[in-house]
């Protein structure tokens, strides 16, 4: 496929979406990404739509709850670690993590495709009695089925509504799949907001155009959006200068970096997947290392938490990662450690 610009296969409006590679191409071509020379996008509402937005509703009772803990202290998320399509590993994992973190994030799996909706996986997650932060994506469902699944997770009562554009069908298990993206996570922010939820986005401070997330950013909150996670972007300090640049450009969003987690050699693999992925020098190496690289693991893991939760800005850290086939209750119980560790010193 050729190099120069072409529309973006995700049909965003307010991209770069976190998937641009090092060297400005697409994550799914060899193209130079759409968004690399065009500037930020002022928001101006949802594109293809005649209302714009639906009328605001009042904050869900979860959504406040939500909001109440955050005033009152820093949290714990964790991703979530069980196999898609199994009711029962998801409930295992979740009676494990059930306690020892604030919420679990449960967004897409890592390279499965095909899930529980956002809404049932949500209801049989509370069930084991985790609050749910719930992740939402654009690839595989149109704006009406969208507003269905919000409209769901309200019912539910999820702690939270993370909104991404996803990855694309080409990556993953199911190339067969057609890709949707009729909104992308801006407008998909605002149509959570707009259901009642506190609303999350993520940016990725470590991917091209750097000198633009955080601008990007900053859109993201004018349509609704209230916390960021920030994706890997190479440790405490660049955390740091992030947050930094998004609160000079009058930001109030809270912050909420995630900390990689990696106990074994599958967990490694996976979380080498992410793109633009930039972790702390020689993080992987010395866990790798380690003679027993899950006890390194969980101590590494421990450390930059704590470092993490002593910027300015920090609502609290996500444990991000996940675990290789067949290790998602071994891998959720070092999710709790790691949780409760951080409850007795944070």
């Amino acid at each position: 496929m050729s190099t120069e610009m072409l529309e973006c296969p995700k049909h965003m409006q307010y991209g770069p979406c976190g998937g641009v590679e090092f060297d400005g191409t697409c994550e799914i071509a060899s193209f130079t990404c759409t968004f690399l020379d065009g500037g930020v996008r002022e928001w101006r509402g949802i594109d293809r739509s005649p209302s714009g937005v639906p009328t605001p509703k009042v904050p869900t009772a979860s959504a406040t709850a939500t909001a109440a803990l955050l005033d009152r202290r820093q949290v714990v998320v964790a991703d979530f670690p069980a196999r898609a399509l199994d009711a029962e590993s998801l409930q295992r994992c979740a009676r494990l993590l059930a306690g020892a973190v604030d919420a679990t994030l449960a967004g897409d799996a890592a390279t499965s495709r095909v899930q529980f909706s956002p809404s049932l996986r949500a209801a049989l997650i509370q069930q084991e009695g985790l609050a749910v932060w719930s992740g939402v994506n654009c690839r595989d469902r149109n704006r009406v089925a969208l507003e269905g699944e919000l409209a769901g997770l309200a019912e539910v009562g999820v702690a939270g509504v993370h909104c991404v554009t996803g990855d694309h069908t080409l990556t993953g298990s199911r190339p067969d799949a057609a890709p949707v993206f009729d909104l992308d996570s801006t407008e998909l922010a605002a149509l959570a907001r707009a259901a009642g939820h506190l609303v999350s986005v993520a940016e990725s401070p470590a991917a091209p155009p750097t000198d633009e997330r955080a601008a990007r950013l900053l859109e993201k909150e004018r349509a609704g959006a209230q916390i960021c996670f920030v994706n890997h972007c190479g440790g405490v300090e660049s955390v740091r200068a992030f947050i930094d640049e998004v609160r000079r450009g009058g930001s109030s969003l809270r912050f909420i970096p995630c900390v990689p987690v990696v106990i074994d050699a599958g967990s490694a693999s996976l979380l080498e997947s992410f793109t633009t992925l930039l972790l702390p020098e020689g993080f992987l190496r010395d866990i790798r290392s380690a003679t027993d690289p899950r006890r390194a693991g969980i101590e590494a893991t421990v450390a930059l938490c704590e470092r993490m939760l002593e910027l300015d800005g920090v609502a609290g850290v996500d444990l991000s990662g996940g675990p290789g086939p067949g290790r998602e209750e071994s891998f959720a119980d070092a999710l709790a450690e790691i949780a409760t560790r951080l409850a007795l010193s944070a």
